[in-house]
This record gives structure tokens, C-alpha cells and sequence, in this order.
């Protein structure tokens, strides 16, 4: 009813004790994120001085939003985060090298802002080690867009670190990131407490109606009740006249800072505008702007008496409104004024950034100088990861260049930063000003290059391989080497594609970039994958072979750079599996992996994941596959990344998990087709052929598997393997006929291949179409040819094919031979669907398969399942923690349960206990 306890706060008990059970929660080895929402002067600030006053015992660190400051690259984090750098070099190295560059303490290439989400989580995580750790994020609705970034996403990955990260904003102006995490709104106090609360800011007689009409028109605002007095002359107050309410409450009170501010002083007027239009609240540069502008050392006392201002070791608005006051209420003129004094007054060495954004807002007319050093202040905050910020420069610079042909290159060039920052309709907005002035041919058709980026990256992803090939068709006279670059992205967005690419499908978009190709020199590994890619789609596999050969080498013998290889490493994967080639496919993968991990990008982590998980299915590691498809969801869920979860598909088709096949594809259709992603289809197909072929269901098979078939042509499912479970479908349903039309597609793929691979899925699936000695030989080169490989599931299912097929020619003791080979392999892999196929033949040869399980820990959470493979692994807790986007002490968490649960109590002895490994 009255002050919450111990806070002094008038109506605050429910925040009050939520904050109080926060701060128990921190103190109990727990982590806690709260977002404080309530509109300008609630008292959120006042809320966080009592969370402040309560945590005592722990170490606060705190940070402000500015919004003249919102358009510097992690403004905000660096604030936060330097009290806790001394703790800086334990975090890991990759992580700590991108922060060292956000930072600006080192450099190097621009950091991903995940790498940066990680370093600040284990700082975060270190500096709580000692005592609990409280972040105080104030007016966040201010916050420079990467800080934002930043923050929410290590705010929703605090677990048991014994952190806290409290941010407090305004409601209707806070970043869409936060409004994720548990919210806390503050709305006005009750009237009791509203009036008590005024009668208290009152000095003399209030009239009770006055009373009422404060009241009524603060809506239990705390600062109105407080500051909407003081804008009425004592008689008023005592004597009952009122005062109309045509202004939003905000603007009301603004108006009563700003009757103050008009009661000062014309010195101390401009002081407090040039402190105003600094974000940073340094007395130094402040006064050396007010210097400049001839203002005395007497102007900070009026504007303290004015309670408006508090000039000490740094200077601090009585409230955030104030700020916004005294810059509105400022001329165009006088603003413009204060920010070229705090220009001149910015060290241009030490912080030549700010001092471009002060020079920026101090003109309104064209000025080449400030453009260009706009310019240069958009280079150095992208080489720090700041892509917002070198778009807000860049398109300041747009703004105040003369030239028409420097504002249409620049134009250009925050078009594309605006693109890589994550906000594709300013980039068209500003590509649509490029492409109104006198571009060249060059830029032209960069500008054509980045609409179909900007195509690909929006809900039109379809409508990308056409814009591409256009792009690259006007690159061709002008730059040969981006051309070919921008062909090969044009076929593989086709590839992406698949049934939902209008017009032109991957055949016609790779018949279009061969006619491109020069006859000769193709020395890069772009211009031999775009050779063989092309090719394969349309040639046959005999023709394309040697194109094959010659790009898949070039990726696996070290001839590319590691820039190339992040970008081409995938579709080098998909090459190497046109050519069915185990082991290019799994060096490969290991390497796509490996490289996407070292250096950070998570962009194309996921990519890399599917296809190493594609390997370790082929080859029965279903555990390590299944730790990987964990991983894509955790990245997936983590950083917002559009990709459907291929991993998980394949991985419960193996498992025979009709329901969760089912699951997964219901929950990737919407996203998929809105992001044009046709080759979801094809690979659902597949999966599900697969699934029913697992359990014997031939007919479902054969359908799904007839509609992978006829799918565009990209290696892997539709020509490849759709095929194989095709045959196997048609010739156990008696579509005999069907089943030859399918062998014929997939030896298409098969027959120039010299893996072993190749030649045991061929004579599998001949076998299937043969009779007598002819089958036998067959499955006997099948067997002999899976058996030299790592191929575990491939040679199980031979085996059940070629036990099934003893069986029907009454060879019963021959048949169990294999059949019982089938089972027990199917049974240690987890392959769930197809050991019943086999247990259910073996029966009828009159042989009883042994029921055999492997122990899986079950009891344990899907997070821990994940930590103790990675830990059983060999992985440290800061790796697994990298992986799984959390900090060590949150692994340690988990791993202590694992323990607990499973009895075991080292994690060497994890593999052997929870997944069957041998020591």
C-alpha cells in the first residue's frame, strides 16, 4: 500500500520484490534477464538504483543508452564491458580477437557478431566468478543496433552463471531483440500513492481539485507528479485553477524543463545544449567546445540551480527527458553550432569518429570534406564488425556529397553495407539513389549483383537464380573473374531452388553460364567447380567426370584460400558426392567444419554441419550425427538463421521415426516456401522414401521416392540415391518395370564412377532386378565393394536385401546367415526402422532375433545428451560451450547433473556408458 519495503518507493512492491528475488537468484549460482518497460519518467531509473542498493554484495556494472549515439558500432557494450577487461585474455582466443576488434583495442577483419555475443558471455561469466554479477542497461531503447545484438543474445544465454542483466526501456521504442527475453512493465502509481507523492513535491497549500487534476492527468507518472507542479505558480496550486491537457504527457513535461531552461541565462542555455548533443557525458570535451563558443566557467551553476544538469566527473541529466528538452527546444542553428564545437573539440586521432558524426550534424548543406571523412568513419566501424554503423555513416555521406557521381557510388556503397547489416529495404532505398545517378557499366552491374542478393536474402529467394544470371551476364565484358563468380552463385541459388525456381531451372541456368566459360585457362577453383557444376547438370556423369576430378582435387589438395573455401567448400562437398566419393566427401565435410569453426563463421557453420552429418549417417554414426543436428538447432535457434535442419530429417529416417519426420517437415514448410527454398521437397522425398523403405512400407516408398526422382537434377538425392530407393521400393511392390527405369536413371550417375561407393549401390540394385547366379554374383560384389568402405548402413541394408532374397529362393539356413548380419549392425547403429525389417525376415526363417538395445541415458535432457557426447568427445568446457553458444560454467552445470544421473564419474568413461563407444 506504502513504501516498498526498505526502497523508499511509493507503490513499487510487486517490482520491488521481483527485483529482490533476482538478486537471490544471482546469489544462489543462478542467472537471471529482465527487461524493464514503462513509458518516460515511470521510474524505471528509480528501480534500478533500488536493485542497485539491494545487491550490495554484488558487483554492478552499468551502461546508457544515448540516442545521439545510437549510430556508433558497440558504443553501448564497450561501456558495459570495461570494468571487466582485465579478465579479457580468459576468454578463448578467436572469441577474444573479435571482441579486441569490436573494440577497436586491435585489428584485423571484421569480427562475427556471434564470436563478439561469445567473448562478452564468458566476460560476463568471469567476472562473476568472485561475487554475482549485475548488468544495469539503462534507457536501452537507445542502444547502438550491435550492442543490442549483442546483449540479447548473451542474455538468453545465461543459465547458471550468476549474472544478471536488467535493461530498462521505454515501452513503445524498444529494439524487437529484447522483447524476447522475461519483461517486467511499470505502469503509473495508484492514486493514493500518486497523491501522496505530489502533496510531497508540494511546498504550501494544494487546493484538492488541483490536487485531483494532477492527478488525473499524470496517470500516476512519477515524474509528472513531481515535475507538473512546479510549472504553476503557487496561487495556482492553492488556489484551484486548473490547466488544459492538449499535450501528450511526455511533451508536458518537457514543456515544464524547457519553461526552466528559458528561465537561464543565455550562457547557461548553450552549455547545456553542447552537453546535450554529446553522448558521452565528458566534462573535459565539453567544456573545450563551450570554450570555443565563449562561454564561461559561471553557466554550470545556473543550470545546477535549475536542477536540470549535474556538471562533476561526468555529467548527468536529472532525467533523459531533459536531454531530449534541451535539444528540441534548441534552432536548427544553435544545435548545429554546439555540435561543430564539440567537433573541433574531439580529438580526430583519438576518436576521429564521433568527431565525423559531430562535423556531420553540424551542416546541412553538400560538403565533399565531411563526406569523405564520413567515409573513412564507415571503413574502420565495418573492419570492426559495426555493418549498422558504416551504413549510418554512409548514408550521411550520400546526404551531404555535391557530386552527383560520388553520391551515386557512394549510394552504392551503403546500399551494399545496409544489405550485410541485415536491413534489405534501406538498401533498396538507397541502391534506387545509386541507380538514378551516372553509375558506370561496372557499377551497374554491381548494383544488378546486389538486387539479386538483396532477392535471395528476403522472402523472394526464388526469384534469385534469374537476377543472378542477368548479373552475371552484364558482368561478362566488364570483370570476367566476378562474372564467372556470380554464375556460379546463379546455378547454386538454382540448385536452392529446385521445384520453386520460375522459368529457368538448373539445367537452363547451367547451359547458360557453360556458353560463358572460356575454352581454356581455368585456373581458379571458382572457374573449375563452376566447369564441373555445370557440366554435371548438362552433360552426362561420364562427360563430366574429368571436370569433376579436377575441382574436387583442387579442394582437397590445399590449392585454395581459406576466403574461397568458406564460400565454395559446399558445393565442392556436393561435387565430391556427384562422384560418390566417400572419402572426398568426408574430407571435405571435416574441413568445412574445421574452418567454419576457427574462424567464426556461423553463417556458413550450419552448411557445414549438414553435410558432415550426411557423412557420419552414410557411415551409422548416428550419435555423432545427432549431435551435430542438435548443434544446427542450437545455432539455428541462437542467431536466427533461415535453414531448414536437413540433419534431423535424415537422422529420424534412419531411426524410422515416422512421427517426428512428420514433425519436422510440418515445421520447415511455411519457412521454406516463403524463403523459395524448392530443394526442401526434394530432400523430404527422399528422407521419406528412405523412412518407408526402413519399415517396409513399399508403396509409401515408392511414391516419395518417384517424386525425389523427378525432381530437378542436383547431386545427392534426386539423381543419386531417390533412385536407389526407388529400385528397392518398385521390385518389393512388383513395379518391375518401374524399378528398370529407375536403375537406368541412377547407373546414369554410377557407371563413370570408380568408388567403391558407385559400384556396390550399382550392383545392389542390379542384383535386385536378377535372377539366380547372376543376383548372387551381384550381391557378392555388392557386399565385397560396401565392405571396403566405412559405408556400416549401406552394407546392413545388402545384407537384408540379400538375405530377403535367399529366403524366397528357400535357402533358409543362407538366408539367417545374412539377415542376423543385417540385424546386429542395424541394432548398433540405432537404425531402428530397418533391424525390425530384418527381425521380421529372420522370423520367417524361423530364426528369433535377440533383442538388443544400447544404454542411450535417457533420463537425461536433450542439452545434456548434447554436453556429454561433445564432452565424451574430448571437448574442454570453454570448446563445448563455443559450440553450444554458453558459457563454461553453464556447461559445468550440466555436466554435474550428466554425473549425478548417470553414476559415472569420469567423462572419459561418457562414450562407453551413454553411446556404446569403445574405450
Amino acid at each position: 500500500m506504502g513504501a516498498a519495503p526498505r526502497s523508499g518507493l511509493l507503490g513499487r512492491h510487486r517490482e520491488c520484490g521481483t527485483f529482490d528475488r533476482l538478486v537471490e537468484a544471482i546469489r544462489a549460482g543462478e542467472s537471471r534477464s529482465l527487461v524493464v518497460l514503462g513509458e518516460a519518467g515511470v521510474g524505471k531509473s528509480a528501480l534500478l538504483e533500488y536493485l542497485v542498493q539491494r545487491a550490495a554484495d554484488c558487483r554492478v556494472v552499468s551502461a546508457t543508452g544515448v540516442q545521439s549515439e545510437m549510430e556508433l558500432p558497440f558504443a553501448a557494450l564497450h561501456q558495459l564491458c570495461v570494468p571487466l577487461l582485465g579478465s579479457l585474455d580468459r576468454v578463448p582466443e578467436l572469441q577474444r580477437d573479435a571482441l579486441s576488434t569490436a573494440f577497436g583495442l586491435r585489428t584485423g577483419p571484421a569480427p562475427d557478431r556471434f564470436l563478439v555475443g561469445l567473448a562478452v558471455l564468458g566476460l560476463l561469466a568471469a567476472g562473476a566468478e568472485e561475487r554475482p554479477l549485475i548488468c544495469l542497461i539503462d534507457d536501452a531503447q537507445w542502444l547502438d543496433q550491435e550492442s543490442t545484438r549483442v546483449l540479447a543474445f548473451v542474455s538468453r544465454r545465461l543459465l547458471a552463471e550468476s549474472v544478471a542483466c536488467v535493461f530498462a526501456a521505454r515501452t513503445s521504442e524498444v529494439a524487437e531483440q529484447l522483447t524476447e527475453l522475461p519483461k517486467m512493465e511499470i505502469g503509473g502509481l495508484r492514486d493514493e500513492d500518486a497523491r501522496a507523492l505530489l502533496r510531497s513535491a508540494v511546498q504550501g497549500r494544494l487546493d484538492e481539485r488541483v490536487c485531483q487534476q494532477i492527478v488525473a492527468e499524470a496517470r500516476g507518472n512519477p515524474l509528472a507528479l513531481v515535475e507538473l507542479p512546479r510549472s504553476l505558480p503557487h496561487e495556482e496550486l492553492a488556489g484551484g485553477f486548473g490547466f488544459p491537457g492538449t499535450r501528450p504527457l511526455t511533451g508536458r513535461i518537457e514543456d515544464g524543463f524547457q519553461r526552466r531552461l528559458e528561465a537561464l541565462p543565455p550562457d547557461a542555455r548553450r552549455l547545456v545544449l553542447v552537453a546535450a548533443a554529446d553522448p558521452l557525458g565528458d566534462p573535459v570535451l565539453v567544456w573545450r567546445a563551450a570554450d570555443r563558443l565563449g562561454i564561461g566557467g559561471s553557466a554550470a551553476a545556473a543550470a545546477e540551480a535549475a536542477d536540470l544538469v549535474e556538471f562533476g566527473t561526468r555529467i548527468r541529466f536529472r532525467h533523459p527527458l531533459v536531454r531530449s528538452a534541451v535539444y528540441r527546444a534548441a534552432l536548427p542553428a544553435e544545435r548545429m553550432r554546439a555540435h561543430a564545437a564539440l567537433a573541433e573539440a574531439t580529438d580526430a586521432e583519438a576518436d576521429p569518429d564521433r568527431r565525423a558524426w559531430h562535423r556531420a550534424q553540424s551542416i546541412v548543406e553538400p560538403d565533399e570534406d565531411v563526406a569523405a571523412e564520413l567515409e573513412l568513419s564507415a571503413g574502420r566501424a565495418q573492419a570492426r564488425g559495426g555493418l549498422a554503423a558504416a551504413a549510418a555513416f554512409l548514408q550521411r555521406a550520400v546526404a551531404l556529397t555535391p557530386d552527383a557521381e560520388h553520391r551515386a557510388k557512394r549510394a552504392l556503397a551503403a546500399a551494399w553495407a545496409h544489405h550485410e547489416a541485415g536491413a534489405p529495404e534501406a538498401a533498396q532505398q538507397l541502391l534506387a539513389t545509386a541507380l538514378n545517378g551516372p553509375l558506370d557499366e561496372a557499377e551497374r552491374a554491381r548494383s544488378f549483383l546486389l538486387q539479386a542478393e538483396i532477392a535471395f536474402s528476403t522472402d523472394h529467394g526464388s526469384l534469385a537464380p534469374l537476377m543472378l544470371l542477368d548479373a552475371a551476364k552484364l558482368l561478362e565484358p566488364l570483370d570476367a573473374a566476378l562474372s564467372r563468380e556470380t554464375y556460379l552463385q546463379a546455378v547454386s541459388a538454382a540448385l536452392f531452388a529446385g521445384t520453386l525456381a520460375p522459368g529457368a531451372g538448373p539445367v537452363d541456368i547451367a547451359a547458360t553460364a557453360r556458353e560463358a566459360m572460356p575454352s581454356s585457362d581455368l585456373s581458379r577453383a571458382a572457374d573449375l567447380l563452376l566447369d564441373a557444376v555445370t557440366r554435371l547438370l548438362t552433360e552426362d556423369t561420364g562427360a563430366a567426370t574429368p571436370a569433376l576430378r579436377r575441382a574436387v582435387r583442387v579442394f582437397t589438395e590445399d590449392g585454395v584460400s581459406a576466403e574461397e573455401e568458406l564460400r565454395w567448400l559446399w558445393l565442392a562437398f556436393i561435387t565430391a558426392v556427384a562422384r560418390w566419393d566417400e572419402q572426398a566427401c568426408v574430407k571435405l565435410a571435416d574441413r568445412h567444419l574445421r574452418l567454419a569453426r576457427s574462424t567464426g563463421a556461423l553463417a556458413v557453420l550450419p552448411l557445414a554441419l549438414l553435410s558432415r552429418i550426411t557423412m557420419h549417417l552414410f557411415e551409422g554414426e548416428l550419435a555423432e550425427a545427432e549431435s551435430l543436428a542438435d548443434e544446427v538447432s542450437t545455432i539455428t535457434a541462437a542467431t536466427g538463421a533461415q535453414i531448414t535442419n536437413y540433419g534431423a530429417l535424415q537422422l529420424a529416417a534412419w531411426r524410422g521415426q515416422e512421427a517426428e519426420i512428420t514433425r519436422l517437415t510440418l515445421a520447415s514448410a511455411d519457412g521454406a516456401a516463403t524463403r523459395g527454398e524448392g530443394v526442401r521437397q526434394t530432400v523430404v522425398d527422399w528422407t521419406t522414401a528412405l523412412l518407408y523403405n526402413g519399415l517396409g512400407r513399399y508403396d509409401d516408398a515408392l511414391e516419395a521416392a518417384q517424386r525425389a526422382s523427378s525432381s530437378p537434377p542436383a547431386p545427392g538425392a534426386a539423381p543419386q540415391w531417390a533412385p536407389t530407393e526407388l529400385v528397392e521400393a518398385a521390385t518389393h511392390a512388383g513395379r518391375i518395370r518401374l524399378a528398370r527405369q529407375a536403375l537406368e536413371q541412377l547407373t546414369k550417375s554410377t557407371q563413370a564412377c570408380e568408388s567403391d561407393w558407385a559400384a556396390g549401390i550399382q550392383a545392389r540394385s542390379r542384383a535386385l532386378l536378377s535372377d539366380g547366379e547372376e543376383a548372387e554374383r551381384l550381391f557378392g560384389e555388392a557386399i565385397d565393394r560396401l565392405g571396403r568402405s566405412r559405408l556400416r548402413p549401406d552394407l546392413a541394408r545388402t545384407h537384408l536385401l540379400y538375405g530377403e532374397w535367399l529366403r524366397r529362393e528357400r535357402r533358409r539356413l543362407d538366408a539367417r546367415a545374412h539377415l542376423r548380419t543385417a540385424y546386429e549392425e542395424f541394432v548398433a547403429m540405432g537404425i531402428e526402422g530397418f533391424a525390425e525389417r530384418a527381425a521380421r525376415e529372420l522370423r520367417a526363417t524361423g530364426e528369433t532375433a535377440r533383442k538388443r538395445t544400447v544404454e542411450t541415458g535417457s533420463d537425461l535432457t536433450p542439452r545434456e545428451a548434447q554436453i556429454a557426447h561433445l564432452a565424451s568427445e574430448g571437448l574442454t568446457n570453454p570448446e563445448i560451450g563455443s559450440r553450444l553458444f554458453i558459457s563454461p560454467r553453464t556447461v559445468e552445470y550440466h555436466l554435474r547433473k550428466v554425473f549425478a544421473k548417470t553414476g559415472v564419474t569420469s567423462r572419459a568413461a561418457l562414450g562407453t556408458a551413454l553411446f556404446g563407444r569403445r574405450p
